[in-house]
């Protein structure tokens, strides 16, 4: 495993460091998600917001709800559209940074998918992986 990490977009616009050690990836299968990337989700990794730098660029944002009814920010190149990484409103000091914009993710495996109830039928679920159909971690219904 890696202590830190370089990544980017498509086009080289935005560049960024991550400084810690990644220790999981996490698949996302929410609608949301299948949106933003265009496939069946997305792959991330949980990063502390103080473990990320950028070194080139400023992504632009769009805030939405996401399925867990949270409100998402989501931080994607303005000239290529790629998918740099997302964070909570309420919860802005952790990051998921998109795993496929790491130079090098060598050594790297999704340990857990969430959102598995809204998979679609032509994507992958990582079978070894924990599964949750939601949330994980998601407050409670009213």
């Amino acid at each position: 495993m890696a202590s830190s990490y370089k990544g980017g977009c498509l086009c080289g616009a935005i560049r960024y460091t991550i400084t810690a050690p990644i220790a999981e990836l996490r698949a996302c299968h929410c609608t949301n998600c299948q949106k933003a990337s265009g496939a069946g989700g997305s792959v991330n990794a949980a990063v502390k917001s103080s473990d990320f730098r950028l070194d080139k660029g400023q992504p632009k944002k769009f805030a939405g709800v996401a399925d867990s009814g949270r409100t998402l920010n989501r931080f994607f190149c303005g000239d290529c559209g790629s998918p740099i990484y997302s964070q909570r409103a309420a919860a802005p000091e952790m990051m998921m940074v998109r795993a496929g914009t790491l130079d090098d993710s060598s050594g790297l495996k999704v340990t857990a998918s969430i959102w598995t109830k809204s998979a679609r039928s032509w994507g992958h679920v990582e079978p070894s992986s924990k599964q949750f159909p939601g949330q994980p971690d998601a407050p409670p219904a009213k």
